[in-house]
């Protein structure tokens, strides 16, 4: 598919001419130091070159050093494994956290405590160590279905795996790698208290015990799954033993939502390929032309509660370690109903209210918008039009649709101000809808009206607005995060950065503030938190584990410094401080086992180090009052000066030691 650039927008210009200080809105006024009012700012607008419009803008969202950003956007890296951390409306890149993917800077990944954390969460039989990943769908945790400012976790989309990120520290605790599933787009999406993480599978998997079956037994033999994955309330670690599934059809399951306020304990979730196309062969068609035969797909409404009560009650089997609701278990049980909607949906979002379930379509130019309460009604009126072919209940589309809004082409996403709007991305017009609502979200005039047109730059994928998909949306900003930047930024080669742009949507009509070319990462989906709601550490209680975030038993303080051989291994207990290591020697012999414990024993704010081995692959990152472990054997005769990676002081240089490997017998 060919796309056109487009033009700026008109709306952003203002006579097409340079600024003048009227038009900035700041001559005769005082701007700092009287800048303003001597025209100084009007000036540098005019040697820039810039419209009225965006001078305007860069006044609007500047954020001065030493100042700070009201909201933080957590946003998903694609295939770099990692979650990016943005500020709003400053659209700074703040901080890099991994996930999934090793990462030299932070040490994650290269053997330290917390770094355990990816071979952990890499299910042998899949790979023997998955060392990266592709996180789509970051979800901060909630209470009563506002961000609550604790916890993160991501998907993995190529591996089936959930990463939960303790955001005390920032950093990445634990990856749980979900049985009987394969890939996992839709996900991950918490509950409104957190009592449950979920994630689905979008590529259905055989259910036979060696994870095999011949495609022409797909219809028997694959399932989907819908994995409820329990959270732990104190750590926010992933309980398996108190997570379970549903088994689903092998339907392409993609994005879903969680029900909240008047749809409570209700899960929706996406499907595609309802005609269960396998892809080409001598009589099959390619897989999108197949899976876009039929004229609709399924809404899936999973109830969530209900299904908590069959699997307390042992209606269960066990598959792969996990509990699971056999599909026709969660038919007879009143679990699973399906809904109509239009072909090869994508995006599935409630409104804050709970009221709405908006649906859009790719292959249709409209958003269908579900009533909850007609959706209880033929529930309980049991008002189905016949079943699929598993047995699944289907609900009549015209039973439970209170609008069908026609937007443009290529609806994906929506997300809502908080103010009776809705938002939804077009990538095909490479623009957002902005429309209303209806009654039962409090809109009275106008509902379910389209109200403005934004265009963007360009082939819109999701979109983010603070809290835009809780039950308190903050209608300030909104960011596009764009998947091509074409002629916005200058040429890199042949890939060219994503780009990121924010709007003012205070303002009628919405108006670009900026945006942030992003390379290195593809932001999927993302969340906009007020940064009212975080807490963090500055710096660690002394000798903290971030594995446990309590005290390590192998904490180790200023003159208890000790080389210890016992067991087969050499432990080393060390301490790091400005500008030295203790100790600054460690000798060993070719062969011998080595735990180095290392200590940051930093009090200061940022004082972190790091420790450094030449030739032996690791990396381990110290934050103050952290202690981390490196375990390796010395494998190699040689002297190996560690060192600190960090430029921590003047004196930086100087902060090495010696790794002295010596030969057998030595």
């Amino acid at each position: 598919m060919k796309i056109p650039a487009m033009k700026r927008r008109d709306f952003l210009k203002v006579g097409g001419g340079v600024v003048a200080g009227a038009a900035v809105g700041i001559t005769g006024t005082n701007v700092g130091n009287n800048l303003g009012a001597g025209g100084e700012l009007a000036a540098v607008a005019s040697s820039r070159g810039l419209t009225g419009a965006e001078a305007r803008a860069a006044l609007t969202s500047v954020v001065p050093p030493g100042k700070y950003d009201p909201f933080f956007m957590f946003a998903s890296g694609g295939h770099s494994g990692q979650i990016s951390i943005i500020g709003i409306p400053s659209m700074r890149l703040l901080k890099i956290i991994p996930v999934f993917s090793r990462d030299s800077f932070s040490g994650y990944g290269f053997g330290t405590d917390v770094d355990g954390v990816i071979p952990r969460g890499s299910d042998p039989t899949k790979s023997n160590l998955l060392s990266w990943g592709d996180t789509h769908h970051p979800a901060l945790s909630e209470t009563e279905g506002r961000y609550d400012g604790r916890w993160l976790y991501v998907n993995d989309r190529a591996n089936g795996r959930i990463g939960m990120v303790d955001l005390a520290d920032y950093k990445t605790k634990q990856i749980y790698d979900i049985p009987n599933i394969g890939s996992a787009h839709g996900g991950v999406f918490v509950t409104p208290d957190s009592e449950y993480a979920h994630v689905s599978s979008i590529t259905p998997r055989p259910i036979t015990d060696n994870g095999y079956a011949p495609l022409e037994s797909y219809a028997d033999l694959y399932r989907g799954f819908s994995s409820w994955c329990a959270i732990d309330q104190t750590t926010g670690h992933l309980v398996p033993e108190k997570s379970f599934q549903i088994e689903l059809p092998p339907y392409n399951q993609d994005l879903a939502d969680m029900g909240k306020l008047a749809s409570a304990g209700y899960g929706f979730l996406n499907s595609f390929n309802a005609e269960l196309s396998v892809g080409m062969s001598h009589k099959n068609p390619p897989i999108e032309i197949g899976a876009a035969k039929n004229k609709y797909d399924y809404l899936h409404v999973i109830d969530w509660k209900k299904a908590e009560k069959v699997v307390a009650a042992g209606k269960i089997i066990m598959r792969n370690g996990i509990r699971v609701i056999p599909l026709q278990v969660a038919i007879s049980e009143g679990i699973l109903h399906f809904i109509p909607e239009p072909k090869n949906p994508h995006g599935v979002e409630v409104s804050p209210d709970g009221n709405y379930i908006v649906i859009a379509g790719k292959l249709d130019p409209a958003v269908t918008v579900y009533s909850i309460t007609m959706i209880k009604k033929a529930i309980e009126d049991k008002n189905f039009e016949g079943t699929d072919r598993y047995g699944v209940p289907i609900i009549p589309i015209t039973a439970v649709t209170a609008a069908h809004v026609e937007l443009g082409a290529g609806p994906l996403h929506t997300q809502y101000d908080g103010k009776g709007n809705a938002y939804t991305s077009l990538f095909i017009d490479s623009a957002i809808i902005k429309w209303t609502l209806g009654p039962d979200a409090g809109v009275t005039e106008k509902p379910f009206t389209v109200l403005e047109k934004i265009p963007v730059h360009y082939n819109i994928g999701h979109l983010a607005i603070p809290g835009g998909d809780t039950v308190a949306p903050v209608g300030t900003y909104m960011v596009a995060l764009n998947k091509w930047s074409l002629d916005q930024v200058q040429k890199l080669g042949p890939q060219h950065p994503v780009n990121l742009e924010l709007f003012d949507i205070n303002h009628t009509p919405p108006r670009v503030l900026s945006s942030l070319p992003l390379g290195g990462s593809e932001p999927h989906y993302a969340q906009i938190i007020s940064v009212d709601r975080l807490n963090p550490l500055t710096v660690y209680p002394p000798g903290t584990s971030p594995e446990t975030m309590a005290k390590s038993e192998f904490a180790t303080a200023s003159g208890q410094e000790r080389i210890v051989r016992a067991d087969g291994f050499v432990d080393v207990y060390a301490t790091v401080m400005r500008s030295h290591f203790t100790p600054e020697q460690i000798p060993v012999t070719v062969g011998e086992k080595l735990r180095i414990h290392l200590t940051n024993i930093e009090t200061a704010e940022n004082a972190t180090h790091t420790f450094a081995v030449p030739n032996h692959n690791l990396q381990a990152t110290l934050d103050p009052g952290e202690t981390v472990s490196v375990e390796f054997t010395a494998d190699r005769v040689g002297s190996f000066a560690f060192y600190c990676a960090q430029f921590c002081s003047a004196m930086h240089m100087e902060m090495y030691g010696w790794l002295l490997v010596a030969p057998a017998g030595a």
